[in-house]
């Protein structure tokens, strides 16, 4: 029974990652925010990965997907210094909205757990962004220190793109929450 579980698992995971990176090519730009910032939901199948199988599977679709997507198209640099910054904002989502959904398994404990997702996604980047991600760039692309934008675009954007997924993901869990469950339960049996 544990060897099929993990077969399925693993089958499951690429098939998640597969959806997550035709989602990822399905991506907009907001107005007003800079043209280097696109919202796509590819972090939904790695939420509902990381709700069935785990953590470690939700963090999975997110490598995938990236590496796929970097494979796929490229960088501007070079170096996946975008792909790495989707990777890291999708595990800042998936991974707290998992945690703090595990201790309250509702409805109102999802929207808690996406609302804590969003606001620690949207925090973290900032930061990284500020530290690791506009200076790489900077660098590699020979442009203007970027970080003046992290308090008036990165920051929003985020927020933005976390209460978008979020609501997108509610309404799906809304109607897959007792198949989540259901599965959830079976992992764990």
């Amino acid at each position: 029974m544990k060897k099929k579980m993990s077969v399925k698992a693993i089958v499951s995971i690429g098939m998640l990652s597969s959806i997550a990176y035709l989602l990822m090519l399905i991506n907009f730009p907001l107005p007003l925010f800079p043209n280097f910032l696109f919202i796509d939901f590819s972090d939904i199948p790695a939420l509902i990965a990381a709700l069935i199988f785990g953590p470690v599977a939700g963090i999975l679709v997110e490598f995938f997907k990236n590496a796929l997507n970097y494979f796929a198209t490229g960088s501007a640099t070079g170096v996946p210094v975008g792909h790495i910054a989707n990777f890291l904002a999708g595990i800042l989502f998936v991974l707290p909205t998992y945690f703090v959904y595990n201790k309250m398994k509702t409805r109102k404990g999802m929207t808690l757990a996406l609302i804590a997702g969003t606001f620690i996604m949207a925090v973290m980047m900032s930061i990284l962004n500020y530290l690791f991600i506009l200076p790489a760039y900077t660098s590699l692309l020979k442009f203007p220190d970027m970080r003046n934008l992290v308090v008036p675009a990165i920051l929003p954007f985020n927020i933005i793109k976390g209460i978008i997924m979020s609501s997108l993901f509610m309404l799906l869990f809304i109607r897959m929450q007792t198949w989540i469950n259901k599965l959830t339960i079976v992992k764990n049996a």
